[in-house]
């Protein structure tokens, strides 16, 4: 009673409220910048159960922003390191722990038991996933992401409303991936998560007005921020809905497979692998290696077309979020063996590469 004295003296939470929100289970999918603050609020409020859903590993560049981590948690898996802070903030919390990544082969079996699933992702595969999944199960999707001084937050499949897709319909082609590898104002995802944490809370004891139907847009730079209507589109949700509904009932799908620097370096060396450099001319540093084909990714499917649908295909960018969405088209059009260098050239910096 101590601990959230505070709000439990609000009219509109009470005992009852706080009783509420230890008997919820929420489940994030992303333990980075958004990530972060959603937790600490979380677990500051009194959320019971947690679970956090994290492949990434911890890294020096993440601390400007993911205030949860510290130097000596670098080089931990993100999910493990969160949950140990946590911890220490709040010991009266169950936490979940997924060290993996959220995909079409365990995301039913992460979510059963959730109530809700908040999006804390930076990639459009994995937002996708999660508005169909909990599409499927019935449940929120509490929306945000951002980008350089932006951000953006909505609430998704609540009571009917409209789903990610009446907002982003999917275009499946090669030609509507665009992703603009830029930096963030490290207080931006902070800022945003918090928001994002309150509609969790709203939603679990059910007060106040969700972010259901509008898109809340925040410019950190100008100081100011709007809302925008967001229709429903009854073909996107049914569409959403027949395609978690697919996934569920397969037991194991094709999945794009993530390298590191390491194992990238190995790959090179071989010959009979595809490596393909997906980034324009303009785009720096360049790579002089001849067995790395320069490909822009507007010219990939017509590479493609004759090559072997079993041979090993290895996709590069700057920073990687383009090549997995590169990887994941391709591995519907039926090609069997394909990857993506995680975190992209960056990943290669200190490699031998680079070194003159």
């Amino acid at each position: 009673m101590n601990r959230y004295q505070r709000q439990i003296a609000l009219p509109e939470i009470g005992v009852a409220g706080q009783q509420k929100l230890t008997d919820a289970k929420v489940l994030l999918v992303g333990a980075g910048g958004l990530g972060c603050p959603v937790l600490q609020n979380l677990a500051a409020a009194g959320v019971g159960t947690i679970g956090i859903v994290d492949g990434d590993l911890v890294e020096e560049s993440n601390l400007n922003r993911q205030f949860l981590f510290h130097n000596s948690d670098c080089g931990k898996n993100k999910a493990t390191a969160a949950a140990e802070s946590l911890i220490k903030q709040n010991p009266n919390l169950k936490i979940i722990v997924f060290a993996t990544d959220f995909n079409r082969n365990n995301a039913f079996e992460i979510v059963d038991g959730f109530q809700i699933i908040v999006d804390c992702t930076d990639n459009l595969p994995t937002r996708y996933l999660i508005n169909d999944v909990a599409l499927v199960k019935g449940i929120p999707m509490v929306y945000a992401s951002i980008h350089q001084f932006e951000g953006q937050l909505s609430v998704f499949n609540y009571q009917n409303g409209p789903t990610y897709r009446c907002l982003f319909p999917e275009k499946a082609n090669l030609e509507s991936i665009s992703c603009e590898d830029a930096g963030v104002l490290g207080v931006i995802p902070n800022a945003v998560g918090v928001m994002q944490a309150n509609e969790v809370l709203k939603i679990m004891l059910g007060i106040g007005t969700v972010l259901s139907g509008k898109l809340w847009l925040y410019d950190g730079l100008q100081a100011t921020s709007h809302k925008i209507s967001v229709e429903k589109n009854p073909l996107e949700i049914q569409n959403g809905l027949q395609i978690g509904l697919a996934l569920r009932k397969q037991t194991q799908l094709k999945e794009v497979k993530t390298i590191d620097a390491v194992d990238f370096l190995s790959a090179i060396e071989n010959e009979e692998n595809i490596i393909i450099d997906l980034r324009e001319d303009f785009e720096e540093p360049n790579l002089d290696v001849p067995n790395i084909q320069k490909v822009p990714i507007d010219q990939l499917e017509k590479y493609l077309e004759s090559v072997d649908k079993n041979r090993k295909i290895i996709l590069l960018c700057q920073y990687g979020n383009k090549s997995q969405l590169a990887a994941d088209y391709i591995l519907k059009l039926g090609f069997n063996q394909v990857s993506h260098l995680h975190k992209g050239i960056a990943a290669l910096e200190h490699s031998k590469l680079f070194q003159s």
